[in-house]
């Protein structure tokens, strides 16, 4: 890749219509070097705990565990990746472990990495991330629901997928055994006019992908796609909190 690429985005949360408390939590590196969005779980405020736990850990561990100034391989970067996410999964798992108003916490969390120009798209959970290129729509990420896995054994249909009763039970997230798996990271090699969403599961909730992708192609500027993309999720009946980030890959 060239030097000349450069990133744009636009970032929205809101509580929504049938929640207390927003328990979803993200963060935009300064630099654009990480971008990442996490959706907690657990009783009062212990999926807001896990989820700011989340992205706190995993911030300050990307910042230690690449080597930002270098010019690392993809496999010191995945491994890199994996090692913060494993880090916070621990530390969300030994504090619902010790203190009984964060027991059995949880979080998910979907990232995008960015080390020599190259994006690293993973993350664990529900929350997911799409790219838009060249028109068309591709989930980056891959659900880690009963659902999908029932999905995947071919048990269930994709069309049954949305309203399926297990639809939002995760057999892996931070705060669980299997939240130390690995998050799949797969490189990227972004093109200039490119466009990602990451987003909680209150944005698909409400919107489907036809949603996703009229509203990504028509909207410019990140920032509007952002609270375009939560009023439409809002608008089609989300019953969860409503994050979101959009990216845009830019001419420098």
């Amino acid at each position: 890749m060239s030097e000349q690429i450069g990133f744009q985005w636009g970032e929205v949360s809101i509580t929504g219509n049938f929640r207390e408390n927003n328990e979803d939590n993200y963060f935009i590196d300064p630099d654009s070097r990480f971008f990442l969005v996490a959706d907690g779980m657990g009783g009062q405020s212990a999926g807001e705990k896990a989820s700011e736990l989340a992205i706190d850990l995993i911030r300050k561990k990307l910042q230690q565990s690449i080597a930002w100034d270098e010019t690392p391989s993809d496999k010191e970067i995945v491994k890199g990746i994996d090692e913060a996410v494993e880090f916070a999964n621990s530390d969300i798992m030994a504090l619902g472990e010790i203190e009984p108003k964060f027991k059995s916490m949880g979080t998910t969390i979907t990232f995008i990495v960015v080390v020599n120009n190259q994006l690293y798209v993973g993350g664990v959970g529900d929350s997911r991330t799409y790219q838009l290129r060249d028109g068309e729509l591709s989930q980056l990420t891959e659900d880690h629901s009963l659902t999908q896995a029932l999905v995947k054994a071919g048990t269930i249909s994709p069309e049954d997928a949305p309203t399926h009763r297990y639809k939002n039970m995760l057999y892996r997230y931070l705060g669980s055994k299997d939240g130390a798996n690995g998050t799949e990271a797969q490189r990227i090699s972004p093109q200039i006019g490119d466009k990602f969403l990451l987003c909680s599961d209150g944005v698909t909730d409400g919107a489907d992908d036809d949603v996703l992708h009229r509203i990504l192609a028509e909207e410019d500027n990140p920032q509007e796609a952002a609270e375009k993309l939560v009023k439409a999720a809002q608008d089609g009946g989300s019953k969860d909190n409503i994050t979101c980030v959009v990216l845009h890959v830019v001419e420098q």
